[in-house]
């Protein structure tokens, strides 16, 4: 019994469910941020910053 593109029509259709599945879990999985998570990256964000002002500071002073 040759099935011919039913078996390529059953591939497609699972393969596209299980795409789904996994899109669906990623997207759930990495939906909400903790409240440490944002302060984390919030305070880093600050630290980064004043790293560059100082950094920027200091090549002015040479007068460049």
């Amino acid at each position: 019994m040759d099935l011919g593109g039913a078996s390529w029509g059953l591939i497609t259709i699972v393969g596209g469910f299980l795409l789904f599945a996994v899109l669906l879990w990623a997207v759930l999985k990495n939906r909400k941020s903790s409240e440490a998570d944002v302060q984390r990256t919030e305070a880093a964000t600050r630290e980064l910053y004043r790293e560059e002002d100082a950094a920027h500071k200091d090549d002015n002073s040479l007068g460049t």
